[in-house]
């Protein structure tokens, strides 16, 4: 297909590196200004909704530096470690 289309490009080289640019630019735009637009309300991207537990949505929960309700997570490693300072080498 894209050798089809170079052929049919018309002044030689310069007018087929032109001709390439505006194609590939109006390729662009349709999809920017046209095919997007049109898919987006199709997409799932923007199905978002964050609440609190009291399903009230938005705020900042632990904004005072308390964790906030029910955010009890069990990690798998121990975080004591990464306090104390490594040992010392003996020599």
């Amino acid at each position: 297909m894209y050798g089809w289309i170079w052929r049919r490009l018309p002044l030689g080289l310069p007018g087929k590196l032109a001709g390439s640019l505006l194609l590939a630019t109006a390729t662009v735009a349709l999809l920017w200004y046209v095919v997007f637009p049109w898919a987006e309300p199709l997409l799932p991207f923007d199905d978002v909704q964050v609440t609190q537990d009291s399903g009230e949505p938005g705020g900042e929960p632990g904004v005072d530096g308390s964790a906030p309700p029910g955010d009890e997570h069990d990690l798998p490693y121990n975080t004591d470690q990464n306090n104390t300072p490594p040992p010392s080498p003996n020599r």
